[in-house]
């Protein structure tokens, strides 16, 4: 049989015999001749299910390349895929869990095992999870027929690596590429995202933190990695791996930003977020129902414009967003003193929900039941951050842009907080119970500015984010021409 160029099939015939013949170990050329002499030996007279046999009917599954069973790769229009690079170390089994979670949110995920990676857990056991064969050999002859590395390396939306162990970070930042894994990292044009998992004194051993630097002046989004206990008895500290439902919710939020015009490059954007939590005595405190996904969301999105964002974060249930430096934060007084900090900026995006009052002279132990009654709070006035930053004469950034949660009267109450702050706009929304805004995944907001008000339809916080910043990047861009 002379040589067969695949090149000239067109590009979804391709692509699925690219998928059949990764699951089944072979090149592109194997899995053709594979399919021709199964087709060839159907029309042999006499054979049993022949053409003679069956004359109309359509040929098995198995024999043609097109109505091949799909894989999750495919299995869903326009699908995202993700390239998930285990490192080893004792946190690649919750890479395993991890698998699962970005398949329940609709992503096709393949896996690339180092040797390392195969001390904790099997090939057979990602691809078992993945519904895709796991690859693991740079050398192997069957997928680097046609390339193999290559071809994971572009055909992925996003790279993974996790755990990212010292010694693989350390590949990623010299450039090394002596196994499949490093390989397909230096190939890939795909978002990366790493997340580290090591020992604490790894992590901080000035090569690591090198390295780290090294990654994020190469646009690597790094997640974690988290404190606490370690796989060694007795030891604890930062270099804990990132939990799989944080990884899925970072590799959504990449995904989705992947491709963004990068219109807010060299800009520094702060993003409050969050509520505030104001001390009665030591476990009770003033607070509201913010969540913080709309701050977040906020941060993400112009970090994925290409801004450098500092988010500053009061106590929230929600991940940090890649990309992102985050400052957690629990007092107005704790938020204020935060953004101060951070500034001279070029935005300021102030979303978060800060008590307007706290307790004057919080109680130092836990407030006991009495006769005669509930105790007296002595409330006073919190700082205003909106505001402070506003008339900051010396350091308020261009752009100044205040929320404005109002459960009545929103575009009323919005344009009073946008002459009384001394703000650019105000994003101002309804959040009485009804409208499940505070907590919930959707927004429907009013930007009121000195030109007037716009109001935007319902639509996610994400997509809300999105539009924000892109009349961001545009007011910006207008100022500078």
């Amino acid at each position: 049989m002379g040589s067969i160029t695949i090149r000239q099939l067109d590009d979804d015939l391709k692509q699925r015999l690219r998928l059949r013949a990764a699951r089944h170990g072979r090149s592109m050329e194997d899995e053709a001749r594979t399919i021709l002499r199964h087709a060839a030996a159907l029309e042999q007279p006499g054979a049993a299910g022949g053409a003679s046999e069956r004359r109309g009917a359509p040929p098995p599954a198995e024999a043609l390349v097109a109505p091949a069973p799909r894989s999750s790769v495919d299995s869903a229009a326009g699908a995202k895929r993700v390239l998930l690079i285990i490192g080893g170390g004792i946190a690649a089994y919750k890479s395993l869990d991890l698998i699962r979670r970005l398949k329940e949110r609709g992503i096709a995920v393949r896996c690339v095992l180092t040797a390392a990676a195969q001390e904790f857990i099997t090939a057979l056991s990602a691809g078992a999870l993945s519904g895709e064969r796991a690859f693991t050999d740079l050398f192997d002859t069957a997928s680097e027929l046609d390339v193999g590395h290559i071809r994971l390396a572009r055909e992925a939306d996003l790279v993974i690596v996790a755990p990212a162990t010292a010694d693989l970070m350390a590949k990623m930042a010299g450039g090394h590429a002596d196994d499949l894994a490093s390989a397909v990292l230096l190939a890939t044009h795909a978002p990366v995202l790493v997340v580290p998992a090591m020992n604490p004194y790894m992590w901080a051993h000035p090569a690591t933190r090198r390295n780290l630097a090294q990654l994020a002046a190469d646009g690597v989004a790094v997640l974690g990695p988290n404190a606490g206990e370690m796989a060694e008895a007795g030891e604890a500290g930062m270099g804990r791996m990132a939990e799989p439902p944080e990884i899925a919710a970072a590799a959504l939020s990449l995904l989705r930003y992947a491709g963004v015009d990068k219109e807010l490059a060299g800009k520094r954007v702060i993003v409050t977020s969050g509520p505030t939590h104001e001390p009665i005595d030591p476990v009770r405190y003033i607070a509201n129902r913010s969540s913080g996904k709309q701050g977040h969301a906020i941060a993400a999105a112009a970090a994925a414009a290409g801004a450098d964002v500092t988010l500053i974060s009061g106590p929230v249930n929600v991940p940090d967003p890649v990309g992102v430096k985050t400052v957690k934060t629990e007092t107005a007084q704790d938020m204020l003193a935060a953004v101060t900090k951070a500034l001279p900026a070029d935005v300021g995006v102030f979303a978060a929900a800060v008590a307007d009052w706290r307790v004057e002279a919080p109680n130092a132990s836990k407030i006991k039941k009495q006769g005669g009654g509930p105790p007296t709070l002595g409330l006073i006035e919190n700082p205003d951050v909106l505001a402070t930053v506003a008339h900051d004469a010396r350091r308020r950034p261009r752009l100044v842009i205040g929320f404005a949660a109002e459960t009545d009267h929103v575009i009323e109450h919005a344009r009073a907080k946008l002459a009384s702050k001394g703000c650019d706009w105000i994003v101002a929304n309804d959040v009485s119970a009804a409208t499940g805004v505070m907590g919930g995944d959707r927004n429907t907001v009013h930007l009121v500015t000195a030109r007037g008000v716009e109001s935007w339809p319902p639509q996610s916080k994400e997509e809300v984010a999105r539009a924000l910043v892109a009349r961001i990047a545009e007011t910006l861009a207008g100022a500078e021409r």
